[in-house]
């Protein structure tokens, strides 16, 4: 049984102590591959080395909303060429954040859409952030039907779900939904398995029994025990669908062991 962590953040420095013995946790757990997310420059170039450091660690490189004021022109082309890298597959993490609110919000999607015009000219798929702003996120995503993605952590219900699925994206589900009355759970009870992928979002939202610890890619197999569990399937099944949905997603430069 192998488990694929579609969003972590190993270039974080909670990690920079113990980060080999990390890694040997995740593949004694299962871990078959590790996809670790840039939220700026600086962070997309360790996203990058650490994918070439470790087997089974896979890079996306990008500009997330809260970092927004530094996406220069400069630093976008350096994106666009660490995206060149053999073992960058998404342009990530970008999209946009209206609840904190970091940088103003048409800086947001100005710097959204130019990170959603890259990866469709590069032929990458999007990992996308979006809190307080849904709607908004869906309706960029509009603009670029030929892109597919991922939204990564979740924040709305069924029916955002669905219009994401109906425009053949992803739904990144992590450690949020093994809290006491999640509302994710009833988006995974009714949604198709077909649409999952399983993220840890480490070192954060560690699941329980590790809440408020921090989280790290081995625990990723407890989010998938519990979509096993609202779904009342075997957790082998878990495990065999979401790897498919990952490596689908990813197709343009395999994500595999």
């Amino acid at each position: 049984m192998m488990w694929i962590d579609t969003h972590a953040h190993l270039e974080d420095p909670k990690f920079a102590q113990d980060l080999d013995e990390v890694m040997k946790r995740a593949e004694r757990t299962g871990v078959g591959a590790i996809l670790t997310a840039g939220v700026d420059l600086e962070t997309s170039r360790r996203a990058v080395e650490l994918a070439d450091r470790y087997r089974i660690v896979w890079a996306a490189v990008g500009v997330h909303p809260s970092e927004a004021g530094k996406a220069t022109p400069e630093a976008l082309t350096e994106v666009r060429e660490l995206a060149g890298r053999e073992k960058v597959v998404a342009i990530g993490e970008v999209g946009l954040d209206f609840y904190r609110d970091h940088t103003p919000r048409e800086l947001q999607l100005k710097v959204f859409r130019e990170q959603a015009r890259m990866a469709e000219e590069l032929d990458l798929p999007l990992v996308v952030h979006t809190r307080g702003a849904i709607r908004d996120a869906l309706e960029v995503i509009r603009e670029f039907r030929g892109v597919r993605g991922v939204l990564h952590c979740f924040p709305g219900g069924p029916e955002e779900a669905r219009e994401a699925i109906e425009l053949g994206w992803y739904i990144g589900v992590g450690g949020a939904l093994t809290f006491p009355r999640s509302r994710l759970s009833d988006m995974v009870a009714v949604l198709p398995l077909s649409h999952f992928l399983l993220e840890t979002d480490s070192p954060f939202l560690a699941p329980v029994p590790h809440r408020g610890q921090r989280n790290e890619p081995a625990y990723i197999s407890l989010v998938g025990a519990e979509i096993a569990h609202i779904k009342g399937l075997p957790t082998q099944e878990v495990a065999r669908c979401t790897t498919e949905n990952a490596r689908n997603l990813f197709e343009s430069s395999p994500i595999s062991p």
